[in-house]
């Protein structure tokens, strides 16, 4: 089980060409800052809106986005506008579920937008499929009125949806649907769940043209693959080392805590690669945690230690002065960035080895949306 998703879109023809290298040029940090965690003041998003159909014959393209997210979110990361590197946000919706609301098109939003990674992964593995009816055109225009897309011409807005029935089921045509991704500056990308030309003849492939995107098609029944590496080891050794840099604080800490511990071992249950590619996630900007770690949270703008409450201090700061709470948090920061830096360096040599062993890449769904991303990127001035 490893594969998942990946996003960019198209933007106005002006504000396209003037887009990344007009915006404000800030000052490139060394790797250790540029590569961590550390929250960036950026204005940019990716946003990606994944539509998965969770009828009976889907077990396999559900497989397959839990084994895959944390390659495709590794990809995100190295994307750059300009100088400057695009938050991330995720939505996930499911649909052609019979357990799902009829009156709703058998459609249910699973999560909105969202920057927390391991809220994404979390509701991945709470997909479970049940036969149904597959309203494409219905769930592609709930995701448009629903999400808060946002009216910036820099930012890459895509839609993923897969599944394997006719893209023409359901009241609400999916023409009417994609003329008005079109119009709202949103991607659709289609990908058809079984042969190239059945998904044409479904007309999987002209929902794409309409909206602007890629079709594609997949074996969605095919198992993720993995290239083990004589550097996996040492990563998932710095992954508990990285772990004790968190300062759980709040009402939702500790509960947020052991989501981090699950979400490594949901990763770990697929394969050791998976974890160690989750682990790399860890590592790179698009992983924060502001809401309820010490560490992120003092980056953010808005943060003063004299509004922390003292009842919500982990027990290690409760008693503590706010100059004792900065310092242990400073040397926690420091812990966790040359940790990062580690992982990150160990990282490059695992990419250059499994480049250099892997002869095919058939991971389908990850392979899918990362090609498709990186091709509208590029319409946006992004690069790799």
């Amino acid at each position: 089980m490893k594969t998942i998703i990946k996003t960019l879109v198209i933007s106005l023809c002006m504000m396209s060409f003037l887009s990344c290298n007009a915006k404000e040029k800030k000052e490139t940090k060394p790797l250790a800052l540029a590569e961590t965690n550390a929250h960036k003041p950026n204005h940019q998003f990716i946003k990606v809106a994944l539509l998965l159909d969770t009828s009976n014959s889907m077990d396999g393209l559900i497989d397959q986005a839990k084994a895959q997210l944390w390659d495709i979110v590794n990809e995100l990361s190295y994307a750059k506008c300009g100088d400057e590197k695009p938050n991330l946000e995720i939505a996930l919706y499911e649909y052609g579920n019979d357990n799902l609301n009829s009156d709703e098109g058998y459609i249910r939003q699973v999560l909105a937008f969202s920057s927390d990674l391991d809220e994404i992964s979390k509701q991945l593995f709470s997909l479970t499929t049940n036969g149904g009816n597959e309203y494409c055109g219905h769930v592609i225009q709930t995701s448009l009125n629903q999400l808060k897309w946002g009216n910036n011409p820099d930012d890459l807005k895509l839609i993923f949806i897969a599944g394997n029935e006719p893209f023409t089921q359901g009241k609400i045509s999916y023409q009417d649907a994609a003329k008005q991704a079109h119009k709202n500056d949103v991607t659709v990308n289609t990908i058809f769940c079984g042969d190239y030309n059945q998904g044409i003849s479904t007309y999987w492939k002209d929902g794409a043209t309409l909206a602007h995107g890629d079709y594609m098609a997949i074996n969605h029944n095919h198992a993720t693959t993995y290239v083990a590496s004589p550097y996996d080891d040492k990563i998932l050794n710095l992954n508990q080392k990285l772990n004790k840099t968190y300062v759980a604080y709040g009402q939702v800490g500790h509960q947020k805590m052991a989501l981090q511990a699950e979400q490594d071992v949901n990763a770990m249950g697929y394969s050791q690669e998976n974890a160690v590619s989750r682990t790399v996630s860890k590592s790179s900007h698009l992983y924060t945690n502001s809401t309820w770690d010490l560490v992120d949270a003092e980056q953010e703008k808005d943060f003063k230690y004299d509004s922390l409450k003292k009842e919500e201090l982990p027990k290690e700061l409760k008693g503590k002065s706010i100059s004792e709470i900065k310092a242990y948090v400073a040397k926690k920061r420091q812990e966790r960035e040359t940790i990062q830096k580690d992982i990150l360096e160990l990282n490059e040599k695992r990419r250059a080895y499994i480049k250099a062993q892997q002869t095919t890449d058939d991971n389908g769904l990850e392979n899918a949306m990362i090609k498709a991303i990186k091709t509208q990127a590029k319409q946006k001035k992004y690069t790799w």
